[in-house]
């Protein structure tokens, strides 16, 4: 009984106490409501820059606004390849920077698609030798798009000690000294022509990662911003793609909600037209919708339509 009293005499402390600052309380609602409606709001308006605003303009012609070529590092992975073929769409000669299990890409895509192909046969994880070769290959052409794709990442995550020291090496010579030193090598070209796009890629974002695999991502992002910030003036625009899953050709991992894990060619054809728009975007709408927005502000609509598919697709 005396517990009961006490619990009723607390309750009505603290109702009065919430009672004399009911002025307080609401002002501090209101802000609340209207913190998360702006972020809601933001959220709308970054999905709508990214996806919609570029399907409403005239179809860009890419050789005028960057140059005529693209080098493509990675181009023998889905996304890479998907990536190349549809600069290749839009009439860019496409430069393919990958090792020798390119498996006819190039022949293919000039095929395909009528435009000169060039074919680089490298191992960035042989270390800065490589690059080398690259400069002499690209020496005096009017490179306009940089795409890095070349990465490495674990299937299975792995405690470091447990990781070969080559394999190590090798993260950091793929996942973060190429993305670096080729920017590094067309970057002069661009800057001298005041034109020109970078986009870094960071593919596996989907699931847990080792320490090293996951530092490598962060590595890439924030490269992305601060290489952004120093060539903005001179006329290069950085882009920093975070896709989520991407099934293979035609195909879909999920068959419930096949939208979130388009193929490579539907995801490549969403993030080339997303390019000039937004520095940092997934590169594909239903993507976005997953991880909030472009801009990473985890508020609103965006956010639940997260919490509600990953509770559905799990």
């Amino acid at each position: 009984m005396a517990a009961v009293d006490s619990f009723h005499l607390l309750y009505r402390e603290v109702a009065r106490s919430c009672h004399n600052h009911l002025e307080f309380l609401a002002v501090v609602g209101a802000l609340y409501t209207a913190q998360k409606s702006f972020c809601i709001l933001y959220d709308c308006y970054s999905l709508i820059r990214s996806h919609v605003t570029p399907c409403l303009l005239r179809k860009r012609d890419l050789v005028q606004q960057y140059g005529k070529w693209a080098v493509v590092t990675g181009a023998n992975s889905s996304i890479g390849k998907a990536y190349a073929e549809e600069l290749a769409k839009n009439g860019m000669n496409i430069i393919l920077v990958c090792s020798s299990r390119e498996n006819g890409v190039s022949e293919a895509i000039t095929g395909d698609y009528g435009v000169n192909t060039k074919f680089i046969d490298v191992d960035f994880s042989q270390g800065h030798e490589v690059y080398y070769s690259i400069m002499e290959a690209l020496k005096g052409l009017d490179v306009g798009i940089l795409v890095n794709n070349a990465g490495v990442f674990d299937e299975y995550p792995e405690h470091i000690l447990e990781v070969p020291e080559d394999e190590l090496w090798k993260i950091i010579h793929v996942n973060l000294a190429a993305a670096v030193m080729m920017a590094r090598i067309v970057l002069p070209g661009m800057a001298q022509k005041k034109r020109g796009a970078i986009v870094n890629v960071i593919c596996g974002s989907v699931g847990k990662s080792d320490a090293q695999t996951a530092a490598s991502k962060a590595y890439l992002d924030t490269f992305s911003r601060q290489l952004a910030s120093e060539v903005s003036a001179s006329g290069v625009f950085v882009q920093c793609l975070t896709p989520l899953c991407v099934g293979r050709k035609h195909t879909s991992s999920y068959g419930t909600f096949p939208m979130f894990s388009p193929s490579p060619d539907v995801y490549a054809h969403h993030a080339v037209r997303t390019l000039g728009f937004c520095t940092r975007t997934t590169g594909y709408w239903a993507h976005s919708l997953q991880v909030g927005s472009d801009n990473n502000s985890v508020a609103g609509v965006p956010y639940l339509f997260n919490i509600y598919f990953d509770c559905v697709l799990a």
